[in-house]
């Protein structure tokens, strides 16, 4: 199916974006962010809102019509392979499949103060209107919080017995978050032989849910993500692990 974006009316190819630039705002500003504009493909382009960030720096939202189609044959997505369970059904298949509560260890790594992801998933208050994983039953979380060295986190999971390992980055200056989920991946499995490696799983805003396989990560869940859909997924590799390791 051929698309393309829509503003004022149906197939207009009208879009609306925003960027900073490291200018005053000024009139020289605003001619610069057109043009920046006018380059990235959007013509005509209108700047729509300017204002001013500190001394040295302008925010700007244009306005303006590309020419671009897209293709939705082509698009590439992780599709959810899993099927979304009630928290009933969560409790009852952990309970057939392991005869214990489910480990679940979770923190913000590096210098990330940003709790928010992390708790949404953990915290019992949950998001989105759904329970979080506090609120199961057959779950044991461990909530490590924010800064959380990728040591430590490697030996709380070794303490508790870690089932798997819940990770937010939302700070993600140069990439921060790729690198951290790329070295705890690797302590991991320096500590951990093998299938005895607990599940890793990192979220956040700025993560592409297909780069699981380039970070050493089990998933990669992107924002939105709710507590009922992690702890299916949890529950959907739990019984992987089971047939895998069941007698031929």
């Amino acid at each position: 199916m051929i698309v393309r974006p829509y503003g004022d009316t149906t197939g207009d190819g009208m879009v609306q974006l925003s960027f900073t630039l490291p200018l005053p705002h000024s009139k020289v500003a605003e001619g610069a962010a057109e043009q920046l504009a006018n380059k990235m493909g959007l013509d005509p382009a209108m700047v729509v809102h300017a204002r001013p960030v500190g001394n040295d720096f302008t925010f700007f939202v244009v306005y303006g019509r590309v020419s671009h189609l897209v293709d939705t044959d082509t698009v590439e997505v992780v599709e959810r392979d899993y099927a979304l369970l009630t928290p009933a059904e969560v409790n009852t298949e952990l309970r057939s499949l392991l005869r214990r509560r489910l480990v679940v260890v979770g923190a913000c790594i590096g210098t990330d103060a940003h709790t928010v992801g992390i708790d949404a998933i953990l915290n019992i208050k949950g998001f989105a209107g759904e329970k979080g994983l506090e609120y199961y039953r057959e779950v044991k979380v461990v909530n490590l919080g924010a800064q959380v060295s990728i040591p430590d986190l490697v030996s709380a999971a070794q303490h508790e017995g870690a089932d798997a390992v819940l990770v937010s980055q939302v700070v993600t200056q140069r990439d921060a978050h790729l690198l951290n989920a790329r070295e705890m991946s690797a302590a991991f499995s320096e500590a951990f032989p093998g299938e005895r490696r607990p599940l890793l799983v990192v979220g956040g805003p700025r993560f592409d849910e297909k780069m699981a396989a380039d970070l050493g990560v089990d998933r990669v869940f992107s924002r939105g993500t709710t507590p009922g859909e992690v702890a299916s997924y949890l529950v959907h590799r739990m019984r992987e692990r089971s047939t895998e390791r069941e007698p031929a």
